[in-house]
């Protein structure tokens, strides 16, 4: 076989002898040859790239519009939300799916929720300071408290936790640390003095049951007892419940986040405050709301300006792409959808009945003294309609385009026992294969073309060397017919 470099010097040389430019001729051959078959598969490429980039620039576009609603209604910013009188005592705050309205209560805090604090009353020379080896056992339950130590002190129902303290942590550090890592309900930290020398704190959760007691089986662990009649710690804080009256009725609970005591709304106890009752409403977020429609109906018409390009018959990269089209009959179906139900007779329960309407473009447009009416008059329905929640219907707008949005990117089925992809994941996935078996087919015509030009350059030299001997024998014919003339 004919070298690259050894084809180029032959064609370099054609035509020498028999005048005629060969060499540009085995090229335009070449050329004229494999022409139409580069021309089609160059067409073919370009039209697989451009349905690629389009099918991700869609893909993109409804991916991005349905996390971008799904972050708006979930932030709770379009939701009715409790409000507190006096934030410095508590504030108040909605948890998912809270149906608030009509809230109006009374909440007086009388005490907060404390935790017990005990702390080694020998100080020890550093963090690193050697304790001693052994094990020390961690009880959970009820205590009281006098004069900063425990004077009863009665075990729960939970199984007391067994902590061993080897070599490794033998130290003060490391005996914290070994708490730590038993996680049983109280905490370690190592408080250094101004003089250098360092202390054990423990901490337990909050709650009246969440007292604890600590012993060690070794003299050197017993330096950190916690318990009754014992002078190694000191107490300087007793655990105990959160006090309130709801409306007048006291209660107690174990922490100062309090979600059971009022429907829907969860309390953060920041500070007691005895005969100064916080009062709770609710503030409709009926600008926020004003907002989010107009905003989803100004991205959902940026998103269907870039599908009617896509998808136009003419010239969209995507106008036989069943997955894009699929895409655009979906959204525009999307101001029907019922988004909420149990709605109560009359009250709006999809986009179309609070003022946003399909222009006959496919563009949406808002009404805006319908929506202002409806959100008037049944704040509570409009709310629901960008309500978090699951499902195409039923969960709220952010949950129909999800839906939608999850149809049409990458749906999966089952076809002869096997998983396969399709919407637009499965439309890149078939555009990326077939441009595969284009490129295979530019590489094998660029090896043909190879190929090719060889074969005719040794022709081509070939027949130029037959010429060139004719040539060089009818000079000699000439030159000898030339001399004999002479010699006449």
């Amino acid at each position: 076989m004919v070298t690259t470099s050894a084809t180029s010097s032959i064609l370099t040389s054609l035509g020498a002898g028999s005048g005629v430019d060969t060499a540009a001729l085995v090229t335009s051959l070449v050329q004229a040859q494999f022409a139409s078959k580069n021309a089609a598969l160059t067409k073919q490429e370009n039209t697989l790239t451009a349905q690629i980039s389009s099918v991700a620039k869609v893909q993109s576009g409804i991916t991005s519009f349905a996390t971008g609603l799904k972050t708006l209604t979930s932030n709770g910013t379009l939701a009715t939300q409790p409000t507190s009188s006096d934030s410095s005592v508590l504030t108040a705050s909605a948890l998912p799916g809270a149906k608030l309205a009509g809230l109006a209560a009374s909440v007086e805090v009388t005490r907060l929720a404390t935790a017990q604090i005990a702390t080694s009353a020998t100080s020890f020379a550093a963090r690193d300071t050697t304790i001693g080896t052994g094990n020390l056992t961690l009880t959970l339950g009820t205590a009281t408290v006098s004069n900063g130590a425990l004077s009863g002190f009665t075990a729960g129902t939970a199984t007391p936790v067994t902590i061993a303290i080897d070599s490794a942590h033998q130290t003060l550090s490391g005996i914290a640390s070994a708490i730590n890592a038993a996680a049983a309900g109280v905490t370690a930290s190592i408080v250094t003095d101004a003089d250098g020398t360092a202390r054990l704190t423990l901490k337990g959760a909050t709650g009246a049951a969440q007292a604890f007691t600590l012993s060690g089986d070794t003299p050197a662990l017993s330096a950190l007892n916690v318990g009754v009649g014992e002078s190694s710690t000191t107490i300087g804080s007793a655990a105990g419940n959160a006090q309130l009256k709801l409306d007048g009725v006291a209660v107690e609970r174990s922490s100062n986040t309090v979600s059971d005591l009022i429907e829907g709304v969860k309390l953060n106890l920041t500070s007691a405050a005895v005969g100064k009752p916080v009062t709770l409403g609710i503030t409709r977020p009926t600008a926020a709301l004003t907002q989010a429609v107009t905003d989803f109906v100004d991205t959902y018409n940026q998103l269907q300006a870039v599908l009617k390009a896509e998808t136009n018959a003419t010239d969209g990269a995507l106008r036989n792409d069943k997955n894009a089209t699929n895409l655009v009959r979906a959204l525009r179906a999307l101001p029907l959808t019922t988004l909420a139900t149990g709605a109560a007779a009359g009250a709006p329960t999809n986009l179309a009945s609070i003022g946003v309407s399909t222009n006959r473009d496919g563009t949406l447009s808002v009404d805006s003294s319908k929506l202002t009416a409806a959100l008037s008059n049944t704040p509570d329905a409009v709310e629901a309609l960008f309500a978090s929640g699951t499902g195409a219907t039923g969960g709220g707008i952010a949950a129909a385009l999800d839906a939608i949005s999850t149809a049409a990117v990458d749906q999966t089925v089952t076809i002869n026992g096997n998983i396969e992809h399709i919407g637009l994941v499965g439309s890149t996935a078939l555009y990326t294969a077939a441009r595969t078996k284009v490129t295979d087919a530019e590489a094998k015509v660029a090896t043909d073309t190879t190929a090719y030009q060889e074969r005719l350059t040794k022709q081509y030299a070939a027949s130029d060397a037959i010429v060139a001997k004719y040539k060089a024998a009818q000079a000699a014919l000439t030159a000898q017919f030339a001399q004999t003339n002479n010699n006449a």
